[in-house]
């Protein structure tokens, strides 16, 4: 064989290696779910931050504890999304954002998706109890919560299945907060209550861009079963349950107080806005990227303001 060839052949096939080794890592990502193991970080870093903050306890004083317990989140989380994906495989076909899974194209084999999300949240568990116990036994009940209690249980049977799932989105913050401080302060329980209560708007709002997907697939979401215009007023009484929270949040300073305020307010205006508004989804698009926004900017804040 010709060098100019052999060398030809050579770049191809380092390029099909590569393209299957990039295709398996976003398999992977898939099926961890790792937009979700993202936004939860996002909530662990703040609970455990303003834990180290009103402890006393220096940042550089507390690596390990840093460590163990981002790193034991991301695992459980990964491990639990993973097996809700093993647990759906039987009718993500039947929806267009989940059609792709490696779970349904057959990219990953079943058997061995079960036990990598096994070993996930084993993994994840053991950093966790590194920390201490408490943490480890929220985050198990975490997994619990949204493995049995939402994915086995309610997905496929209650109209309150997302509610029913946001108990286990709203475990992350105990997690980080309980890494450092078993006792949980209240100010530990607002981050849940925030999180649990942001849920639903959020979640119902994609069941609204999605609701024939959903409904092909038989999940009874709130606009699948009550309509769009029921689905409305349970998202704005959501939001209206986040209004009295920053008040809560004071040990925070009141910069931040007035930062939430005004994000809770935005988005019940925006919410009362879709009793208006003609076009439906559009509305839900909106309410899906505040939401979004929301999150992020608060839970970004309350670790700025520690530094004011």
């Amino acid at each position: 064989m010709s060098e100019p060839r052999a060398y030809a052949e050579a770049v191809v096939q380092d390029s099909r290696n590569a393209l299957r080794e990039t295709t398996a890592i976003k398999d992977f990502l898939a099926l961890i779910k790792i937009g979700i193991v993202h936004s939860n970080m996002i909530t662990t870093f703040t609970g455990l931050w303003l834990a180290l903050h009103f402890n006393g306890i220096h940042f550089f004083e507390s690596l390990d504890t840093m460590f163990f317990t981002l790193a034991g989140s991301a695992l459980i989380v990964a491990g639990s999304c993973s097996l809700n994906n093993y647990y759906d495989s039987d009718i993500d076909h039947l929806m267009e954002r989940t059609k792709n899974r490696p779970t349904v194209t057959g990219k990953a084999n079943l058997g061995r998706v079960l036990t990598l999300s096994m070993i996930l949240i084993a993994l994840g568990t053991i950093l966790l109890a590194l920390t201490n116990l408490t943490a480890a036994a929220i985050g198990l009940f975490g997994v619990f919560s949204y493995v049995v209690l939402y994915t086995m249980i309610s997905k496929r049977r209650f109209v309150s299945n997302t509610i029913v799932g946001s108990i286990s989105g709203a475990v992350p913050p105990l997690i980080g907060w309980a890494a450092v401080d078993p006792d949980l302060d209240m100010l530990a329980w607002i981050l849940f209550l925030v999180m649990f209560i942001w849920q639903p708007p959020h979640f119902y709002a994609i069941a609204m861009k999605r609701c024939e997907e959903y409904r092909a697939a038989g999940i009874p979401m709130l606009p699948v079963v009550k309509g769009f215009k029921r689905t409305k007023v349970s998202m704005t009484m959501w939001v209206t349950l986040l209004l009295p929270l920053p008040y809560f949040m004071s040990s925070l300073g009141m910069p931040l107080v007035i930062l939430a305020t005004i994000l809770n307010i935005g988005w019940l205006i925006l919410g009362i806005r879709g009793y208006k508004m003609k076009d439906d989804l559009k509305w839900a698009r909106l309410m899906f990227v505040y939401s979004l926004n929301y999150m992020t900017i608060l839970y970004v804040a309350m670790v700025i303001v520690t530094f004011i």
